[in-house]
């Protein structure tokens, strides 16, 4: 099945790029505590300095972003990603227990801007390696897909905030066996960097993604039997992913969330069965973003962030700019508050 990025991705040689190719056919991390009463904001970050996050903006939400642009990581400008030793990170912030969680399971711990340790492991899971953090008595599950760079920092330290502060069981699996794509490829100015792309897409299309997935939750389900409940964030690409699977007759997710999804279809929404958030980035198609929520049948939670890039909540965040950090965590407080409401 080949997915029509050009429409979603206007104006982007990439979207030619990658439609052309689906048409055609670890560093070691500190292990994650034993958390058996699920106090997960016990976690200790003291080897880190704090410092004030600046105020959140009040603003309230909105679905209307500036005119339709591709997303910023598949234009002509290149985008600067660091691994990341500690330093800057935020007070802890607290939200209300909601829907049988304790309110220690509803604390958002401090945003590490650079260096972040993150503290889960890696583990062969249903064929796959994958990233697991999250408290061992943990009731509920959260498959997390990564955007096309796969593991970087601000992705795992999104992982381990929604197993600190919603005390869930967290899983990315890796998808791409270890190849991710490369930011050496954008901009795809160049016939090599193109063809690497194209190759990407169409060796990774999410579809194949999305019917992989329910087999995989049934491995995390066989190995973790204490999980009853499961949900499904994705990022980017994974986005896509989340509104298939989630639209699928063989869906195990009772919610979804994709955040600054790609290739947002308006058709797709009227297939999902469960509850969904989307978070929007300014880059997504602001028109598309109406009309998919539109569309939607299900509880739903549509916001768009309008000062963010695509990316803002995973590997192209800087978490070293003071407003991406706040939004960063604005962006998981929503995740958590409405996983809360329907998880």
């Amino acid at each position: 099945m080949s997915v029509p990025l050009a429409k979603h991705l206007p104006k982007s040689r990439t979207a030619i790029v990658a439609t052309a190719a689906l048409s055609a056919g670890a560093s070691q991390h500190r292990p994650y505590s034993s958390l058996p009463t699920c106090q997960c904001s016990s976690i200790d970050y003291s080897s880190t300095s704090e410092t004030h996050l600046s105020t959140l903006s009040s603003s309230r939400s909105i679905v209307v972003s500036p005119a339709p642009r591709a997303p910023r990581h598949l234009r002509s400008q290149s985008t600067q990603l660091t691994q990341l030793t500690p330093r800057n990170t935020a007070k802890m912030s607290t939200m209300p227990a909601q829907h049988g969680h304790s309110e220690a399971c509803c604390n958002v711990p401090p945003i590490v801007s650079k260096g972040y340790d993150a503290k889960g492991s890696y583990e062969e899971l249903g064929g796959y390696k994958t990233y697991v953090t999250g408290p061992a008595d943990a009731t509920k599950g959260v498959v997390t897909i990564f955007d096309i760079f796969g593991y970087y920092p601000q992705t795992l330290q999104g992982a381990d905030i929604l197993a600190t502060s919603g005390c869930y069981k967290v899983f990315i699996p890796d998808w791409f066996k270890g190849e991710p794509a490369s930011l050496e490829w954008f901009p795809p100015d160049t016939e090599e960097k193109q063809k690497k792309l194209g190759g990407f897409f169409q060796k990774n299309p999410p579809p194949a993604v999305a019917s992989a997935t329910p087999a995989y939750v049934k491995a995390l389900s066989e190995k973790y039997p204490n999980i009853k409940e499961w949900a499904i964030l994705g990022f980017c690409w994974g986005g896509k992913v989340v509104s298939l699977v989630t639209g699928s007759s063989d869906n195990p997710f009772k919610a979804g969330v994709e955040a600054h999804p790609a290739m947002v279809d308006p058709n797709d929404a009227t297939n999902i069965k469960v509850p969904l958030a989307l978070l929007a980035s300014k880059d997504e198609d602001a028109g598309d973003v109406a009309k998919f929520e539109a569309n939607l049948s299900v509880p739903k939670h549509v916001e768009t962030f309008a000062d963010q890039i695509h990316g803002w909540m995973a590997a192209r965040s800087d978490l070293e700019d003071e407003r991406v950090k706040a939004e960063y965590k604005r962006g998981y407080e929503t995740v958590l508050k409405f996983l809360s409401k329907h998880l």
